[in-house]
Order: C-alpha cells, then structure tokens, then sequence
C-alpha cells in the first residue's frame, strides 16, 4: 500500500513548563514545584504524533533566526533544539523555514490535577505566511491528508485549506486557540475538531451547564465543516461524520498527570487510523487511546504514544 505522507503545517514551540499544586488566578504568586523545558507547538506536536504511530510525517513551519535575522542563515538556539528533535522523532522539516524573529515559545502552568493554563508568544510561528504555504504547494498536493492549527496566521490557514481543496487533499483543522473563522473556510474542512471551549465558541453557546456537543457538532456541520468530534476530555468525546454516523466516544481510563498536548495526541492518531481505513467508529477508539496515554506522561511530545503502546491499551479495555 502506497502511503501518502501526512503534512501538518503549524507552529513549533519551546514549551517553558512549571508545575504547581494548583491553577493561579489573577494578581496570585504561587511557588511552583518544579520547571521543564519541552520541545511543543501545536503543529509539532501532531507530527510527531503521527511519526510516533509509525505513519510518514512532514512538517511545514517557521523557526526563529539567530539575532531575528534570517539572513544570517543560521537558526537560534531553540531553533536548533526545535528542529533537532523534530528530525530524531522521525519527521521530515525541508518544509520548515528560517524567519526574522526568535522561535515561538509557549508558557504553561500545569496544576496537580493535570488542568493546564498555556500563553503562546507566537515569535516565528507568525511568519509562516500564504506565501511560504505557496512556496510547499507540492507538500500539500501529495499529501494523504493536511493537519492545520491556528497558532499560526490565519490568511496561511485559509491558503493551506484552498490548496488542498483543488487538489482533493481532506484537511484537519483543529480550531484552536478559538478565534472567530470566516464562512468561507468551514467547507473546506474535511473534520474540525474543537475541544468544549472551543467548540461553545463556535457555536455560540451561551451556557455551559447545557451544553450539547450533537447540537454544537450538528451547527457546526451545518456550516459546512464535512465531520466534527467534540474532545471533552475525561468525559471523551462526541463524533459526527460525514456519512451520518455520530456517537459518544468513550474515554479510556487514566491517572491524569498532565493534559498538555492531549488533543493534539488525538488528531494525530485520528488522522492515521483514518488514512490506515479505518471505520470512523474504529478510528476514534484508536485516538481516544493516543490521548489516553499522553496524559499520563509530562510534556507535549515527550507524551506522544507509539503504535505498540496504542495496540496494547486497545487490547486491555
């Protein structure tokens, strides 16, 4: 079976980690009981996800420049480690580029629960633009499927979705951090798949304590997007595909250590189960699993679950 790589076009980040008992609130000062730097980005994390899983990954994005120069043509320190470990995980970066500014980094809290608190200074990850997506147009068009998140531009986002529709490539978008989309981008989509907060976002739901993950699937379908699982955590998640089919998704078990990266463990191994054949019921066990063992493990991804790990916690439900 020819396999068709999977391309994920996002940011890449250094994720600057401390742990502490509990989430801040604001004007608090908590003393945190430790600190961790972890190679992160929303769109890092899913390719090595899908490289973890066994599936062939490329990656299209920005790293920073040494001084927030490209034309020295030498990367930053964090851009380095970034695009390194990237390359050790398996995951092909000639889409990757240098840009006149320092690498992205993203701040998180992590609190005993396992809840997380994240702020992105997106660095170089804003100048992945429409015309470096233009620049990787062949990437896209022999892609198997595109994955796309929106800590990078969203003009670049748009581009990416219009590409892969003319050329018949299905697109992922995972919607997050929430910001309010054009019209025009929900039928490009081929599965969109917002987490609870996220997903009450785009639906315009005003109160939580009813929320309905089939009526906000069922709007946000109704806006063209093709497919949409609602991720909800411990609680799993709600799918709806294209071909009708729609049902919770139950969680599987695990002692929570840190959420970080959860979701983005998911769309990786839905988006391979998917291009491996799988039934849409089969497929979401598959990434329920992957997101099952992220949690239990700290950092983003560090956390991504190889496809032995996956086949084993499949085998033990």
């Amino acid at each position: 079976m020819t396999r068709r790589p999977i391309v994920v076009v996002g940011s890449i980040n250094m994720d600057l980690v401390v742990h502490a008992r509990q989430i801040p609130v604001g004007g608090q000062t908590l003393l945190g009981d430790g600190f961790q730097m972890h190679p992160g980005g929303k769109g890092a994390n899913q390719a090595v996800g899908v490289a973890r899983l066994g599936w062939p990954v490329e990656m299209i994005g920005m790293l920073g420049s040494e001084a927030g120069q490209s034309e020295t043509g030498r990367l930053d320190a964090m851009g380095q480690t970034l695009r390194s470990h990237l390359q050790a995980e398996g995951v092909g970066t000639d889409g990757v580029g240098l840009a006149d500014a320092a690498s992205g980094v993203a701040l998180i809290t992590v609190a005993d629960s396992g809840e997380n608190t994240i702020v992105v200074a997106q660095g170089a990850n804003a100048c992945l633009t429409p015309q470096w997506v233009e620049q990787q147009a062949a990437r896209l068009r022999g892609a198997g499927m595109v994955l796309v998140q929106l800590e990078i531009p969203l003009a670049t986002v748009e581009r990416v979705a219009r590409i892969c529709a003319e050329a018949g490539v299905p697109v992922m978008l995972d919607p997050a951090p929430a910001r309010t989309l054009p019209e025009s981008l929900y039928p490009l989509l081929s599965w969109m798949t917002p987490n609870e907060t996220e997903a009450a976002f785009y639906a315009g739901w005003q109160h939580e304590s009813d929320f309905d993950p089939a009526v906000v699937a069922a709007t946000l379908q109704g806006r063209g997007a093709a497919a949409v699982v609602v991720k909800m955590g411990a609680r799993g998640a709600y799918l709806a595909d294209a071909e009708g089919y729609a049902a919770h998704v139950e969680p599987f078990p695990a002692q929570a250590v840190d959420s970080t990266a959860a979701g983005d463990a998911f769309n990786a191994a839905l988006a391979v189960a998917l291009l491996e054949g799988r039934a849409t019921p089969e497929a979401a066990r598959f990434a329920a699993a992957a997101a099952a063992i992220s949690v239990t493990r700290n950092g983003a991804q560090e956390s991504m679950a190889t496809r032995r790990e996956v086949m084993q916690r499949l085998e033990v439900r």
